[in-house]
């Protein structure tokens, strides 16, 4: 377990280097989005996933052969890629068909019809199909876009409400700017490693957002006591750097307790081939990670350096 030395750490004294770090690395996320490109899942864009499964060894069935049948059938705009279940232990493959308002029975009994009859020995069966209408997934993601939206301002209000002596609304609003760093995290972890954007997103969004506001939270609590304890005996910038020392334990057992948890949970994911698990439980480890520094080095030193300004103006 983390234990704090006597020798206080100067949060606040080093708040530039962590303004100047966390803005480079939002140029970085920002620039990879441009670089790697933003993929979205059919959920969002609309399409259709067709799952197969065959028997045999992988790499029975001819991936790009089966990209050709499919494109006479569906037509151009899709993708093929290699499916194995650890847990049923069979393999097979997913058609990704982008940007359609869905695939007839017909349309896909035909395609079924042609895969067996190409691969007769593969034992080629459908197992499932999953259609989205475009204009369904769009109004699906701006919906997700505002429950964000909405909950960030629940929490400025709730911020507000809470720590008004200590001038709340300011106060949430730097922990929002805070939260929305964790965001971005999330977002470029998903760019960087190529995973679509999905509902998973919005799910790990919105553990992250609750996550870290708590961590928050603790610390404005503590200055709250604090102010109350010191008075006018201490600048504001000391009783914020004195309660951020103070719950530093706290905030580096509860991440690293998290983290762990969620590192067990990739690790089981990867053995079993879960991806579903492990595009959520990945992006949750990144975002646990920079909503403690963002809890810890961003919050309380964005609303002390606001304040300063504020006061000299």
């Amino acid at each position: 377990m983390f234990k704090m030395k006597h020798k206080e750490i100067g949060f606040v004294k080093n708040r530039k280097k962590f303004f100047i770090f966390s803005t480079v690395l939002m140029l970085a996320i920002i620039i990879s989005s441009f670089v790697f490109g933003v993929d979205l899942d059919i959920r969002f864009k609309g399409g259709t996933m067709v799952d197969y499964s065959y028997a045999g060894e992988q790499g029975a069935v001819d991936l790009e052969q089966v990209s050709e049948i499919a494109s006479d059938v569906l037509g151009s705009n899709l993708t093929v890629e290699e499916k194995f279940n650890k847990l049923t232990n069979q393999n097979g493959f997913e058609i990704t068909l982008v940007d359609n308002d869905g695939v007839s029975s017909e349309v896909q009994g035909d395609l079924t019809d042609k895969l067996q009859e190409i691969f007769a020995d593969q034992d080629i069966k459908q197992l499932s199909i999953t259609s989205v209408n475009p204009t369904m997934g769009k109004e699906f993601f701006i919906k997700c876009m505002v429950a964000v939206l909405f909950g960030s301002l629940l929490m400025i209000l709730y911020i507000g409400i809470r720590f008004r002596k200590i001038g709340g609304v300011s106060a949430g609003f730097m922990a929002v700017v805070a939260l929305l760093h964790d965001v971005m995290v999330v977002f470029g972890t998903f760019v960087v490693f190529k995973m679509p954007l999905d509902d998973s997103f919005i799910a790990v969004v919105l553990t992250i957002l609750g996550y870290s506001i708590n961590s928050t939270i603790v610390i404005y609590d503590r200055i709250r006591e604090n102010k109350r304890l010191y008075g006018s005996t201490k600048s504001l910038g000391e009783v914020v750097n004195i309660s951020v020392n103070q719950t530093l334990a706290r905030s580096v057992n509860t991440s690293v307790a998290t983290i762990l948890s969620m590192v067990v949970v990739c690790i089981v994911a990867l053995i079993f081939g879960v991806n579903s698990i492990l595009s959520f439980a990945f992006p949750i480890i990144m975002g646990l990670i920079s909503g403690a520094y963002s809890s810890v080095c961003l919050a309380s030193e964005l609303w002390v350096t606001w304040k300063e300004k504020r006061e000299k103006a």
